[in-house]
């Protein structure tokens, strides 16, 4: 059984469509929480684009601002949490207009999930329903989405489904609670998949299970991106992670983005100090061994943010002017960073 023969004409191939074309264009959007004593921005000026068929992985540590950017990014936000400025456009593959989903009704946002844009969150068992076995599952999202295809149909389709993350088809009758977490995160993942969407965000997809569970994961998730060419956004606290799995990688600090670029330029010349800090916060596979340099103190309060920098109280290469200036990105060759050591005029 094939997936419903409707989707497959939204892939790039089908439309003609160049496979590095932006599907997910974010301009400075800003998300606050607004509370009784004020307004909270948890994301501030973010922008950031999406192409088709690409890994855009996004790093830094708790209270970054990463679970508020993706839940923003797929609608999912919940008061107190507003987005009050910015624009996320979407652009589908099959040439029409593209769409800003701020401004778009819940209805209508029913409309793109699971077809169009997809999530897996964070904890599979949540994100599973309990009391459903899991076959059921896929049957109600294939059902909703494709009225016409058949009960018998949607069990084939499901059975594909899991056979394409390496679980067998008699787990269609499990319950989430009879299965590993590897066994369950794998499964999250092919729900999300089921209708072939084009833009999928995986929410710390590999936290909860051992690092032999890690692997595999991450090995299907590169391996499933390149047969439907579908865009993936990976959110994660472990930028060695993102190194290896990421085609381009944003780091997140207080709410802003501070560094962007190629995995490949952030593992070989992160250009600001706070990237610097979390790759050599990991050991190398294949190098002398060293002493880990951690990065010291803790994230800001985001009610009281630092003047200036907000990086500049943990910095190691400080200077006077990051405590009054606070640096815009500025661009490399390879990647843009947010560090007035790379504007030596407006470092005096």
């Amino acid at each position: 059984m094939s997936a419903p023969a409707r989707t497959r004409s939204r892939t790039p191939a089908a439309a003609g469509r160049p496979a590095n074309e932006v599907v997910l264009d974010v301009r400075d959007l800003t998300v606050e929480y607004i509370g009784p004593d004020g307004a909270v921005a948890a994301c501030k000026d973010v922008t950031l684009s999406l192409r088709r068929g690409e890994i855009l992985g996004i790093a830094g540590e708790s209270g970054s601002g990463k679970s508020t950017l993706i839940t923003a990014l797929t609608r999912l936000q919940r008061p107190p949490a507003t987005t009050t400025s910015g624009s996320i456009t979407f652009h589908p593959a099959d040439g029409r207009p593209g769409t800003d989903l701020v401004g778009l009704s819940a209805r209508e946002l029913r409309r793109m999930r699971w077809s169009t844009m997809s999530i897996v969150l964070q904890s599979a068992m949540d994100a599973l329903n309990p009391v459903m076995r899991l076959g059921d599952q896929f049957v109600d999202v294939l059902r909703t989405h494709y009225p016409d295809l058949g009960r018998n149909g949607a069990r084939d389709r499901t059975t594909e489904l899991l056979a394409m993350v390496g679980i067998s088809a008699d787990r269609a009758r499990s319950f989430p609670h009879e299965m590993s977490g590897g066994m369950r995160q794998r499964a999250t993942i092919a729900l999300a998949l089921a209708c072939e969407p084009e833009l999928v965000v995986m929410d710390e997809p590999t936290t909860a299970v051992d690092v032999v569970m890690q692997r595999q994961i991450l090995a299907q998730v590169l391996r499933l991106r390149r047969e439907p060419g579908f865009a993936v956004i990976m959110v994660t606290h472990d930028l060695s992670l993102l190194l290896e799995a990421a085609d381009r990688i944003a780091i997140m600090y207080a709410g802003r983005i501070v560094e962007v670029g190629t995995a490949a330029a952030l593992y070989r010349d992160p250009a600001h100090p706070y990237t610097r800090g979390l790759r050599d916060s990991f050991p190398p596979l294949h190098a002398p061994l060293r002493t880990l340099q951690g990065i010291p103190g803790s994230p800001p309060d985001l009610r009281r943010l630092p003047s200036g920098c907000p990086f500049h109280p943990r910095c190691p290469v400080r200077v006077e002017a990051c405590v009054s200036t606070t640096p815009a990105l500025v661009p490399l060759p390879e990647q843009e960073a947010a560090c007035l050591l790379l504007t030596p005029e407006e470092s005096r």
